[in-house]
């Protein structure tokens, strides 16, 4: 099994852990289908009110889509298989409170969860960036989620920088992506507070405001989503070029602002 699920009957609180360190709990297929069955078992256990999801390990949160993944897709420019569209708990009918605790390294697809999730608690020594523009391809899906928890330019920025440049966890602070920092290594421990508080409160209520919050982004998301997909077969090398480049990538150490 590639991820934990921890319930807590006392205090309401569940964590879901991506545990593939050694792959930096990046997302295969796999992955994918355990985190779908968790976010659908947790929507009929009435004795979790509040979740916490968070990765294995120091060096990363999520990396993305594992890319020894094999997702075939379509013979049609109008069509495509994105597994990870339906990998976060919104995409799942979830709507308890979910909060992310991150440590070391979320990139790339790993916005397909932060950008489902409440809020996000990070360590001190977490790192964000988005490696999709360095090895030719769009980043449409992954921008359109953090466009609406960050500013623009930042959103930007990241997105356009790639692997040269990293956002620190102080920065994202600094920003809103994260609302809380902590010492190295306490995020988890951060986020299961915080989640406890919440699940000691009336769950419809909880519930209501976590449905309420979305439908506040859902219009604006549903119409950049409606434009992913053409711009995705548009602006994408072919697999092969997007191989080579990541295969030559550089050894420099990416600048941390």
């Amino acid at each position: 099994m590639s991820v934990r699920l921890d319930i807590d009957k006392d205090t309401g609180v569940a964590v879901v852990t991506l545990d593939r360190p050694a792959r930096l709990n990046a997302l295969d297929l796999e992955t994918v289908r355990e985190l779908q069955d968790a976010w659908r078992e947790l929507r009929f256990d009435d004795s979790v009110r509040a979740v916490v999801l968070t990765g294995a390990g120091q060096r990363a949160f999520c990396t993305g889509l594992d890319r020894d993944a094999v997702v075939p897709q379509p013979g049609s420019p109008y069509m495509q298989d994105d597994p990870l569209l339906t990998v976060g708990p919104k995409a799942n009918d979830l709507w308890k409170p979910v909060v992310a605790a991150v440590e070391g390294m979320a990139c790339g697809g790993a916005f397909y969860l932060l950008g489902e999730c409440e809020f996000v608690v990070a360590g001190a020594d977490a790192v964000f960036f988005d490696p999709h523009t360095t090895y030719g391809m769009v980043s449409a899906y992954e921008s359109v989620l953090l466009a609406q928890r960050m500013p623009y330019g930042e959103v930007a920025r990241m997105m356009l920088m790639g692997t040269a440049e990293r956002i620190s966890a102080r920065r994202a602070f600094d920003v809103g992506l994260v609302s809380e920092l902590t010492d190295t290594g306490g995020a988890s421990a951060a986020a299961v507070a915080c989640a406890a508080v919440v699940a000691g409160y009336p769950p419809a209520g909880v519930q209501g405001t976590v449905r309420a919050l979305w439908s506040a982004k859902e219009v604006a998301r549903a119409m950049g989503f409606a434009q992913a997909p053409h711009l995705i077969s548009l602006g994408n090398l072919p697999t092969e070029r997007q191989a080579e480049l990541f295969a030559g990538r550089s050894a420099a150490e990416p600048r941390v602002r």
